[in-house]
């Protein structure tokens, strides 16, 4: 690099974002991971040994995916080569693996390629990275924010280590942005005071995501002048001004969005009509199909609060309608309203478990034939073949009932329907009570 192209490097770092200047520059300056790259920890260990092996760091925006993989970079005797999916094609790839293989065979040096948003690649273009990583040419650190078991070929995860990287808490985030404020990195020269208050609104608003929250700070201290003293004062108002809105951590084709509708449901099994309007709201705010979400409440209402209030399925098949009828935004009322319904109904999954019960019996028995009497005698012939031949029309009997054999022969004995004691079901389970005992006080009377 000659002189020129130092100054041209130097201007353009001190002209970076907050968030790229403000990058830690060692394990011990990163907040956040402890559960992987704390003290002690698996990974921390195989950075500071220079021991690594490929890596998939999968998490949310904001959380230190390509923060960890610079420091990775400067840990590391190997060359360093970044590449991001979005710009990057198959011409590229190839070139880095060319350079990678130079390295190798001329200075006995290996290449850590790091690649950016690594879902992006197509199943061609991670093809291309496959024999590099298998035969150890390169070691490949890739980020992503998509679940990579979704997104990224069998192939190279079986190959590569993959670490969770957590959102960051807004404790940590406020001491970033503290540190930003004093940094000669970051803003020192501005000479800054922020109140508490607006600090931790950033810290809150951003969900997770370090970068809202330094461009939030950038941005408000950028806009305000400094008074006579020099100083730039942000209160909460200006804090509020710079971010506008929280950032919904929401992805409606990745991990996020089976981890949200799964916490929807099992909030409303679980009866918690709160918790339901909260991850329903996450949904609502992220643009998730509004069909969607009410086929989950359907069967919801069907699989667990089932027999025990029948209302809860006829409430969610009729906001499945209304869904239909209205769209968003004004489907997002009727949804409430039966998530709520659904969430605060008394529960029993009797009747989907004996199903279970009855297909897994079916799955080990062998094909048993419908008993003569319950056979259909409506075609021709079917009489002369004896079908219907001693069924019993419980109309003509007490109460509409009358005991006869409904199952096949060798399953008579099985009861798969077991009512709870909750709600509608109660009712439902003194009535088969009552029915056996009818049938019980005839065999005795017989």
């Amino acid at each position: 690099m000659d002189l020129f192209e130092q100054a041209a490097a130097a201007k353009q770092a001190a002209n970076a974002p907050l968030a790229v200047r403000m990058r830690p520059e060692t394990l011990d300056e990163l907040v956040g991971q402890e559960e992987i790259v704390g003290k002690g920890r698996l990974l921390r260990r195989a950075i500071e040994a220079d021991r690594l092996t490929s890596l998939i760091f999968y998490g949310p925006p904001g959380c230190g995916k390509t923060t960890l993989a610079h420091i990775i970079a400067s840990s590391t005797s190997c060359r360093y080569r970044q590449l991001s999916a979005v710009t990057a094609g198959v011409g590229d790839i190839r070139q880095v693996l060319k350079d990678a293989g130079d390295d190798l065979k001329l200075y006995g040096q290996r290449t850590l390629l790091f690649i950016d948003e690594i879902h992006r690649f197509n199943k061609g273009q991670q093809d291309a990275l496959l024999p590099a990583v298998e035969n150890g040419l390169i070691i490949l650190i890739g980020a992503t924010t998509e679940n990579p078991y979704f997104e990224v070929n069998g192939a190279l995860l079986s190959r590569s280590r993959i670490f969770k990287l957590q959102a960051l808490t807004p404790e940590h985030i406020l001491v970033l942005l503290k540190r930003a404020i004093v940094s000669p990195k970051g803003l020192a020269d501005y000479r800054v005071v922020v109140d508490e208050d607006a600090l931790l609104h950033w810290a809150t608003v951003a969900a997770g995501d370090a970068r809202t929250a330094y461009n939030a700070l950038e941005l408000a201290v950028l806009t305000t002048e400094p008074d006579v003293d020099g100083v730039r004062r942000i209160d909460l108002h200006i804090a509020e001004e710079s971010i506008q809105s929280r950032s919904i951590s929401y992805d409606k084709d990745g991990d996020w969005h089976y981890d949200v509708i799964s916490a929807f449901i099992k909030s409303m099994r679980g009866s918690d009509p709160d918790a339901v309007l909260h991850w329903l709201a996450r949904m609502v705010g992220a643009g998730e199909k509004p069909e969607f979400i009410a086929r989950r409440i359907v069967i919801c209402a069907a699989e667990d609060v089932g027999l025990a209030d029948p209302m809860a399925l006829v409430v969610a098949m009729s906001a499945a309608q209304a869904v239909h009828f209205v769209g968003w935004p004004e489907a997002r009322i009727p949804l409430a309203e039966a998530a709520v319904y659904v969430a605060c109904a008394p529960k029993s999954n009797a009747a989907y478990m004996g199903l279970e019960a009855a297909q897994a019996d079916l799955s080990q028995a062998p094909f048993v034939g419908v008993p003569i009497h319950l056979r259909d005698a409506s075609y021709k012939g079917a009489k002369r073949m004896g079908h219907g031949l001693g069924y019993k029309y419980p109309h003509d009997y007490p109460h509409n009932y009358v005991k006869q054999q409904y199952l096949p022969d060798g399953f008579q004995n099985k009861t798969y329907y077991n009512p709870t004691e909750n709600g509608r079901e109660a009712r439902i389970k003194d009535r088969l009570r009552e029915l056996r005992a009818e049938v019980d006080k005839a065999k005795n009377n017989g």
